[in-house]
């Protein structure tokens, strides 16, 4: 592989096993944000769906299980309602974290194979 200044630098195996391993991050990464997006969607949809029941005027809901839709009382589906809640919230907390461990060994692989390969290797998305 060549370098700006026209010096030969040698991909070891050991580069070569950064350079996989930069690329398995890098789609790990895009795989979190896009299931980061769905909980957080997620997360909307049970805010609206709880203002939702504030309005209702019925003592029984609507409420799908399954494939299959139910009456419950207005107080279950409440419970329900914050129970998915929490749980969507832990998920997102979560995957937030992991997301940060990944981007913080992503950063550490950059320094290393830029540090080797300057500009003739290039990591950045467009």
């Amino acid at each position: 592989m060549q370098q700006g200044d026209g010096v030969e630098t040698e991909v070891t195996w050991e580069d070569q096993q950064n350079i996989n391993a930069f690329g398995r991050l890098n789609n790990k990464f895009h795989e979190l944000e896009d299931t980061i997006k769905a909980k957080k969607d997620m997360t909307d949809n049970l805010e609206d769906a709880s203002n939702e029941l504030i309005l209702a005027d019925d003592p029984e809901v609507r409420y799908l299980v399954g494939e299959v839709f139910t009456h419950l009382a207005v107080d279950e589906v409440e419970e329900r309602l914050e129970a998915l809640k929490e749980v969507n919230s832990q998920e997102l907390e979560s995957l937030q974290e992991e997301k940060a461990e990944v981007i913080a060994k992503m950063a550490a692989l950059k320094k290393t194979l830029y540090g080797k390969f300057g500009d003739s290797i290039n990591l950045e998305e467009d």
